[in-house]
């Protein structure tokens, strides 16, 4: 019951499903168990990954068939996430591109990521993102729906993997005062790491099934070359992370699981 608590927590936490009256109460809330609610991030991207899918397979289904069609679905589908996660993640990205673009020093670099205007470095980042993750989500619907939906959702599950990894490897170096994700930041258990694996473990056999070995292992080394681009940037610019450098993690991670799901695909 401890786990279904903390799950509830870290989904609490990254989306806008809310978690109020009894429920909250039984819940509860303290940074100890908010710490222990780190391991569920991919549990996390199993509900946002499941509404993406629904509504992308939806979309496919209803819309008018063809590249149009499916580039609206997808679209429609990257909506549906930003909303339920608050944009939560792809805001962590915009103020990461700000800071380590717009800041030659590692405070000046810091400094920037805190102020919550978006620069042109956050700006045309968050474009090119989100119109990559359309675009590749478009493709993978060549392959059918049960197949776009397949790659969607676990991307979204195994993405929420990579910041453990940032999270057990390197420190954390925002503001410990004021900062929600500060309680995230302290050294995530071998615990933590154990309940992150049991989540994406699915989620590797779901697109193993649905899109075959080969996608799987190209989806698997860009992910891997990804996460150990995004952990050696962030230990040379800032010798450490922080809470924004984790969505920023999530989402370069995401991209490159849909890109290497995609070329795998490619006839």
């Amino acid at each position: 019951m401890q786990a279904l608590r903390h799950f509830l927590l870290a989904l609490q936490f990254f989306t806008r499903i809310p978690v109020t009256g009894r429920l909250a109460d039984w819940v509860g809330y303290s940074p100890a168990m908010l710490r222990a609610s780190a391991g569920h991030f991919p549990g996390v991207g199993w509900v946002v990954g499941a509404a993406a899918a629904l509504v992308l397979a939806a979309g496919l289904r209803w819309l008018p068939p063809g590249p149009l069609g499916a580039l609206v679905a997808t679209g429609l589908a990257t909506a549906a996430t930003v909303w339920l996660t608050g944009a939560f993640h792809e805001d962590g990205l915009a103020d990461t591109a700000d800071g380590l673009g717009g800041g030659l020093t590692r405070e000046r670099a810091l400094q920037i990521m805190k102020d919550s205007r978006i620069g042109s470095y956050g700006a045309v980042t968050l474009v090119l993102a989100l119109g990559l993750k359309v675009a590749l989500t478009a493709l993978l619907a060549q392959r059918g729906a049960g197949a776009a939906a397949a790659a969607v959702l676990g991307a979204h599950v195994l993405s929420r993997a990579a910041p453990l990894d940032v999270m057990r490897r390197l420190s954390y170096v925002g503001e410990a005062d004021g900062s929600k994700a500060k309680p995230l930041a302290d050294a995530i258990s071998p615990g933590g790491i154990a309940t992150g694996i049991a989540w994406s473990l699915p989620a590797l056999l779901l697109l193993a099934w649905a899109l075959g070995g080969w996608s799987l292992l190209a989806a698997g080394v860009l992910w891997v070359l990804a996460l150990a681009y995004m952990r050696r940037l962030l230990a040379r610019r800032l010798q450490g992370f922080t809470g924004d450098t984790l969505g920023a993690t999530q989402q370069v991670c995401e991209l490159a699981l849909l890109l290497g799901l995609a070329l795998a695909a490619s006839p």
